[in-house]
């Protein structure tokens, strides 16, 4: 039975029924809240005769949309949350820059959580954004692979979705098929792949990998990307050569200075970002040692610093800012509910690309290591053996 209300100052006079509501215009027309919403406010594409339809029920229905009501009770329409790790880093920024444009594009307000990479941080800026009914909520960068930690992501995920919004992975591993989630990746092992393969073609055999944070998965798709290019090449993988560690400037340059002391033999590196392609430059030129001349170096993400470095740096680029726009055009203009356009549910899958600058060569006569320095190319007292 509908729900009464007086329309006489006193309370008293004749009752009507209460006003329309957005979900009852829905169910009239046979669509989504989602899609009325969008009729209503003109901000996407709806097809012709869902527009139509949308139309005729609300004006069957006396629906009135009213903006200070929808204010006031909170409702959602308006805003997109970006959650990253770490604002100050460029990989996350450059994304979350293309998601505020996106969002500032669709009249949305974008809300930015940093969670210092703690996986709980990160679960309960979900729930915050999932109380204040965000449109969509995107997750950037890896994750860790623990399976409660996945089990309550998928639980917040199915959670946004039975409220009409979605949980976006960004650069980040699928939760399965099962999971109502909208995945935006970039082929990141494939680029780990290529900018190793690279150095193999320049001659380079002894290739130190520098860097990453063995449990988060971006690291390890890297790292696997790196390995893959090894054993296509036939070329023998040696656990010295693979110096896992922080996404950061001070470990490339902390770790580079052991390894230059008292380290494995290698003529180039492979840093797991650019970031730590920088300190390791510091570390090198510290030690005398000139890149490309003694030493090659490559990174990954093509960020600002590639560019400023010197020699400029090779290195893989990824698509950071279209990303960023891309995880909020899946997540608001491709609703599952209009029957002009696909499904979004699975992935989007962005390519890299190597971007060759200045900083490789072929190997020099001896490799790196052991106690090497100097930009002559000699070895130093650790007795560095000549490249084969």
């Amino acid at each position: 039975m509908a729900r009464q209300r007086s329309t006489a100052p006193g309370g008293s006079g004749h009752r009507e029924q209460r006003r329309a509501t957005v979900v009852d215009v829905a169910k009239h027309a046979g669509v989504s809240t989602a899609t009325v919403s969008r009729v209503m406010n003109r901000n996407y594409p709806v097809a012709t005769a869902t527009r139509e339809r949308v139309e005729a029920a609300a004006r069957e229905l006396g629906y009135v949309a009213n903006a200070h009501a929808r204010a006031l009770a909170g409702s959602s329409g308006r805003t997109v949350g970006i959650i990253v790790s770490e604002l100050i880093d460029p990989f996350y920024a450059y994304i979350a820059r293309g998601v505020e444009r996106e969002a500032t594009a669709g009249d949305r307000l974008c809300l930015v959580c940093c969670t210092q990479g703690d996986p709980q941080r990160e679960l309960a800026f979900i729930e915050l954004m999932h109380e204040r009914r965000a449109d969509a909520v995107v997750l950037v960068g890896g994750s860790v692979d623990d399976p409660d930690y996945r089990a309550e992501l998928s639980r917040r995920a199915h959670e946004l979705a039975a409220d009409g919004a979605k949980l976006v992975l960004c650069g980040r591993p699928s939760l399965g098929a099962g999971v109502p989630t909208v995945d935006v990746e970039y082929d990141n092992e494939g680029g780990a792949f290529a900018i190793t393969d690279h150095l193999i073609t320049r001659g380079h055999r002894r290739i130190l990998y520098l860097g990453g944070p063995p449990a988060l998965s971006t690291a390890r798709d890297r790292l696997a990307g790196h390995r893959r290019a090894l054993e296509l090449r036939g070329i023998d993988r040696v656990p010295e050569l693979e110096q896992p560690g922080a996404f950061g400037r001070s470990f490339g340059y902390r770790r580079m200075s052991e390894l230059l002391r008292d380290g494995p033999e290698f003529t180039a590196v492979f840093a797991a970002n650019d970031i730590v392609a920088a300190g390791a430059a510091q570390a090198l030129e510290e030690a005398g040692l000139r890149v490309p001349d003694d030493v090659s170096l490559v990174g990954y993400d093509d960020i600002p610093v590639a560019q400023e470095l010197r020699p400029r740096l090779t290195t893989v680029r990824i698509p950071l800012e279209e990303m960023g726009r891309q995880a909020v055009r899946v997540a608001l203009n491709g609703g599952d509910e209009d029957d002009w356009r696909a499904p979004t549910t699975g992935a989007l899958r962005l390519g890299t690309h190597i971007v060759v600058r200045d900083s490789v060569a072929p190997p020099a006569a001896a490799p790196r290591g052991r106690g090497s320095g100097g930009s002559s190319g000699s070895s130093g007292s650790g007795g560095s053996r000549r490249q084969a």
